[in-house]
């Protein structure tokens, strides 16, 4: 077609195109953004948190923050989205990570390891996955928009501590909402 550009998207011109949309202090917003989709990207986002690019862990924490700020989740599948372009990104599990958490008042507020800090309850829940055959706990808090962080052992092992019962369920208050683990009969067991 005549005056279509083709793009082939690459991680440094969707940083380039990141760092032109991100000014001032906050989150981008994504939600508002809904550019073409320009194809696959092939970076992936581990279980751990690390950022993949071509296969090599990104090691610059600036730019996995960056491109953290940019990530979408549409349809069951994440993207890193500008306001020019969407390309498709692999999550293996949780595209975050919570790392710590402390208890704030009446809350339990997290940190992920791209440093959000995100206070658990109403809008943002947090949810435990048994695996069906081990019985083997993921726990996860939503930080955004869908985009969820992994909370990781030793968080889930400080959140179990500071558990309580309630309405036979064995979990955690926060923010107003209690969070159910696993039954309490379960544990008793």
């Amino acid at each position: 077609m005549v005056g279509q550009n083709i793009v082939t998207p690459d991680a440094a011109g969707i940083a380039a195109s990141a760092k032109a949309a991100v000014k001032g202090k906050g989150l981008p917003p994504v939600h508002l953004w809904n550019p073409p989709f320009c194809g696959d990207l092939d970076m992936q986002i581990k279980r751990d948190g690390t950022w993949f690019y071509m296969g090599t862990p990104i090691g610059r924490f600036e730019l996995v923050k960056l491109f953290s700020s940019i990530l979408k989740l549409e349809g069951g599948k994440y993207f890193l989205v500008t306001p020019v372009e969407k390309v498709g990104i692999t999550v293996e599990d949780a595209p975050f990570v919570a790392v710590d958490f402390e208890v704030v008042g009446k809350a339990i507020r997290f940190e992920t390891h791209v440093g959000d800090f995100v206070e658990a309850g109403t809008e943002h829940p947090i949810r435990v996955v048994r695996d069906a055959e081990t019985g083997e706990p993921s726990p996860y808090v939503m930080v955004r928009a869908g985009l969820e962080a992994l909370i990781d052992r030793k968080s889930f092992y400080r959140l179990v501590d500071i558990g309580v019962h309630h309405e036979g369920w064995f979990g955690l208050w926060s923010g107003g909402v209690f969070f159910q683990i696993i039954p309490s009969a379960e544990l008793e067991g």
